[in-house]
């Protein structure tokens, strides 16, 4: 029969032993999960482009992911004012922690005030050198953080692609922002701005769409979800406005 004070001193023993390799294991993962969340998160940027990729890349291996997105996309960064900076300004503004688009914490820089965020734009060279703009979205869905990434045709205006994503919606319904290729296929072709040059942003409406240039239908039984993309559009977009002034060709010329 072993004594009180043996008992304790084995179980600190096991204690500490357990913890220390528990360590280990932490500090060993950490480069493989830091490796694992950048492939993630290329995975979704290079998902608003999947119609012009001609292959959905969640089926490509991490290896094929990293050499698609390093030849085919250029990224940049800007701020609320729509100014590009460079990596030594994007250093100054993230703490260090980033010096490109791909690296910024974009649910940390949601906790920012709106006028110290940064905004990462990602555009993609296909394969006829046509270049498509990726912009980052984020908002609130029924239970949690939802984000997607939508894609701009070269006039700014005209969304040739997007991928959705969540953190904790409910699948069959919310979850579908994400799942329903039907649902998220309405976007291709609308407009942010409408024939006179006024930001329309996408709305998600229940009972049929009225406008087909700039609404699409929303997901049967998830309207707190769809509320929620129709604002995360509304505001998110809103925000590159800035910059795709600067940019955007303008189509009422050509009318």
């Amino acid at each position: 029969m072993h004594s009180t004070s043996y008992i304790i001193k084995f179980t600190l023993i096991m204690t500490i032993v357990v913890a220390f390799v528990l360590a280990l294991m932490v500090s060993g993962l950490k480069e493989v999960h830091a490796v694992n969340e950048a492939v993630y998160n290329k995975k979704g940027i290079l998902s608003a482009v999947s119609l012009q990729m001609g292959k959905d890349v969640n089926l490509l291996p991490n290896e094929d992911v990293q050499d698609l997105f390093n030849s085919q996309i250029v990224q940049k960064v800007i701020n609320m004012k729509g100014e590009e900076l460079t990596e030594d300004q994007i250093k100054s503004a993230t703490g260090g922690t980033a010096s490109k688009a791909e690296q910024i914490d974009l649910a940390k820089e949601s906790k920012k005030p709106e006028k110290d965020r940064l905004l990462p734009i990602f555009t993609f060279t296909s394969s006829d050198k046509k270049q498509y703009n990726i912009i980052y979205v984020r908002g609130k869905g029924l239970w949690d953080e939802i984000w997607g990434y939508i894609t701009l045709e070269d006039d700014w205006n005209t969304i040739a692609g997007q991928a959705f994503d969540h953190k904790g919606e409910t699948p069959g319904l919310g979850a579908e922002i994400k799942d329903n290729k039907a649902w998220y296929s309405q976007f291709l072709g609308k407009k942010i701005y409408n024939a006179k040059g006024d930001y329309t942003s996408i709305s998600v409406v229940k009972g049929g769409i009225k406008d087909p240039t700039n609404q699409v239908d929303a997901i049967s039984g998830a309207t707190i979800t769809g509320n929620g993309v129709d604002e995360m559009l509304d505001r998110g977009l809103k925000y590159y406005e800035p910059y795709i002034l600067k940019n955007k060709k303008s189509e009422t010329k050509n009318q």
